[in-house]
């Protein structure tokens, strides 16, 4: 008999974080979006660093109540005995815990894997971090744009005679934070069937160097190296931004029926009937001279009358849009995907929704990024602890509830230290 149950995924699921900037608090957001219940263990008085850093909302990071929706604070200081004990109690009872602090930190604090795991065999330990916790480069910082660089992002992002460039978001950091997530819904599964837990290990920097599909395709087939090539593709074409007369158009015209698409709405039979652009590979090794053609066409036209007719004649292509165009989107909008969560102090924070559609258990949409230590009397009753305990460890600050003092505003952005 099957049973149906409309609650989220990973409901029943309890995950600790210990993390900063990105990757871990990246990685639990998704947990949390699925249903879990995610304890976010931050120092007491301070929190998150992301909490001090700006644009502010009453007060309130902007940043920090979109990164940590559906999550609770718990306030601990990990390196008093008592903060200690504490999360250790936390762990003991817990089915996940994700971290991304430089390997080598949990140990000292002995909250490693090796450490916890027996009085908590079951327990699902992700690390993320710059490099992974061994090799050469394991004990040096790792910063997004360190991974951008050494994974060889940067070497084929930007045009061929441009500066070094890195993808606008902190793409590495993003993509290790959602190997995280998929790794430990994976080993939660594994679990089901074996009873154990394990350690699990993502670094930012493989998480880059796993893009490089076509890159890779070339390298080991031919020793081609990779380089810029601005909006194109790297081996078909044409698969690039275009001129408009008013901006930018990109298009996608690889396949048979949409090359003849793009040359019936262009009137380019000429280069339709041209050798040299008989498939999408042979238009890419002859694309410079293939995209000016295409361009001294699209120059006289109108980004929206080219997206216009080009639609119409079903060949794949979009304008560039701003953010400001993104967020206000009528496609996102008719599809539900910003929601508003509710902060205590910042009032309704506007939230990116979840990407995982389901069709019978959907995405959370709860609350927005926690108030510092606003789950921590819970989670320690949770755990046992009596209220007179619960006051001792917050006396002693060993633990804080409902806030502490504000962190000190910064005033630059900074990226996952992992």
């Amino acid at each position: 008999m099957t049973v149906r149950d409309s609650s989220p995924p990973l409901a029943g699921i309890t995950v600790l974080e210990v993390g900063a900037f990105m990757a871990a608090p990246f990685a639990t957001m998704q947990l949390a979006d699925l249903g879990a219940t995610v304890l976010k263990i931050e120092v007491p008085g301070a929190g998150d660093p992301v909490r001090a850093t700006g644009p502010f909302v009453h007060g309130e990071s902007s940043p920090f109540v979109r990164l940590n929706r559906n999550k609770h604070s718990v306030a601990l200081d990990l390196k008093s005995a008592k903060g200690r004990e504490a999360f250790l109690r936390l762990a003991a009872s817990a089915d996940v815990l994700v971290e991304n602090l430089r390997p080598g930190a949990m140990r000292k604090l002995g909250l490693d894997y090796e450490s916890l795991r027996p009085t908590a065999p079951r327990l699902v330990y992700a690390s993320a971090s710059g490099w992974g916790q061994d090799g050469p480069l394991a004990a040096l910082p790792g910063l997004d744009i360190m991974a951008q660089a050494r994974g060889g992002l940067m070497s084929i992002t930007g045009t061929p005679e441009g500066d070094p460039t890195k993808i606008g978001v902190p793409i590495c950091d993003l993509v290790c934070a959602l190997y995280v997530a998929l790794a430990v819904t994976a080993a939660l599964r594994e679990r089901d069937r074996t009873g154990e837990g394990q350690h699990i290990d993502v670094s930012l920097l493989e998480s880059g160097v796993s893009f490089a599909i076509w890159e890779a395709g070339k390298y080991f087939a031919t020793g081609e190296v990779g380089r810029p090539l601005g909006s194109a593709h790297q081996s078909t074409a044409p698969y690039q931004a275009v001129r408009t007369s008013d901006g930018f158009v990109t298009i996608g015209a690889v396949t048979p029926k949409t090359w003849t698409g793009l040359c019936d709405v262009l009137g380019l039979a000429a280069l339709h009937a041209d050798d040299r652009y008989a498939d999408a590979f042979a238009r890419h090794a002859h694309r410079e001279a293939l995209i000016a053609a295409i361009e001294d066409v699209t120059r006289s036209w109108t980004s929206a009358k080219l997206v216009d007719a080009l639609d119409a004649a079903g060949v794949p292509c979009a304008p560039i849009a701003d953010y400001a165009q993104v967020f206000t989107d009528d496609h996102l909008t008719e599809r539900n995907y910003f929601w508003d969560a509710h902060h205590p102090v910042a009032g309704e924070v506007r939230q990116l929704g979840s990407p995982m559609r389901f069709s019978r258990t959907p995405a959370v949409r709860a609350a927005a990024g926690p108030v510092l230590g606003d789950g921590t009397r819970d989670a320690l009753r949770a755990a046992g602890y009596s209220e007179d305990e619960i006051r001792d460890l917050v006396t002693d600050g060993a633990a804080a509830i409902d806030g502490g003092a504000p962190p000190a505003p910064r005033t630059t952005e900074r990226e996952d230290p992992a």
